[in-house]
């Protein structure tokens, strides 16, 4: 059997838990047919979380991921510390081909405050859903509900305002941020940044191509998988080996924006 069908026999396998009625998300589903675990942007995406947060990761005794969509980074944590991470999403189209092996995979609303899961993680994975929120500030203050005291919520979003264009309009991105930005949406929350940094320094001129690439181009379909497929396992290859050509942490500029936040003390 080969690796990919050992894969799709794992995630048919998978059994969801209804806590809440499905929902649509604003997510374009063609993402999850293109983002692999292989593909070179959600390894490169595990590495930056790893040089970032890794003691967080090694001392956490219960972690969860909200918005995990089809698992790939709570596969990526299972295979490399062993642990298991809660994950949570409304979309059922996503979580039907979950990954991850050991982990609960739930559909959730965060908004219905489940007495259960108060304040039951250490560290919580908010991995590209922040963009799509239109509430940001109410989605955040709900995340508080469920981090046990002291814990950690690690979140990436992409980068740059400035870089904003018709593929994130397709894949339901409301904005890109900057670390002021975050910074600012944290504190109105209660929350405080405690570390961060830019990471995809390299990848910048392939964003302006993508960003040029797609002027004019409306069709959803046409639109994301050109911006997101790297075509050939060679192409995947070289664009892992170019994400890498950066020092973590840096502030400078970046594709996307990683950062680790914790409650403010009052």
């Amino acid at each position: 059997m080969s690796a990919t069908n050992a894969t799709t026999e794992t995630a048919a396998e998978r059994k969801i838990e209804y806590l809440s009625r499905p929902a649509e998300v604003s997510m374009g589903d063609r993402w999850f047919k293109i983002a692999s675990i292989d593909h070179f942007w959600v390894r490169r995406r595990f590495a930056v979380l790893q040089r970032l947060a890794g003691g967080e990761l090694r001392g956490a005794q219960h972690m969860a991921e909200i918005g995990c969509g089809h698992g790939l980074l709570q596969r990526q944590i299972e295979d490399t510390y062993g642990h298991e991470v809660t994950g949570f999403d409304l979309n059922e189209y996503a979580l039907k081909q979950n990954l991850s092996q050991r982990s609960r995979v739930c559909c959730y609303d965060i908004f219905q405050m489940d007495a259960q899961l108060k304040e039951q993680f250490d560290v919580i994975f908010l991995f590209d859903v922040l963009e799509h929120i239109t509430e940001e500030d109410r989605f955040l203050r709900a995340l508080a509900f469920y981090l046990a005291p002291g814990g950690k919520l690690v979140i990436n979003v992409p980068a740059g305002q400035w870089a904003y264009s018709s593929y994130d309009v397709a894949v339901g991105h409301v904005r890109r941020y900057s670390i002021q930005m975050l910074r600012e949406s944290a504190g109105r929350s209660q929350f405080k940044v405690e570390g961060w940094t830019y990471w995809g320094l390299p990848l910048l001129p392939t964003l302006m191509l993508r960003k040029l690439w797609l002027l004019g181009t409306h069709d959803q379909g046409k639109i994301i998988t050109p911006g997101l497929d790297t075509r050939t396992p060679g192409m995947n290859k070289a664009l892992g080996l170019l994400a890498k050509c950066e020092a973590i942490p840096q502030k400078l500029l970046g594709t996307s924006l990683m950062a680790v936040l914790q409650i403010a003390k009052s």
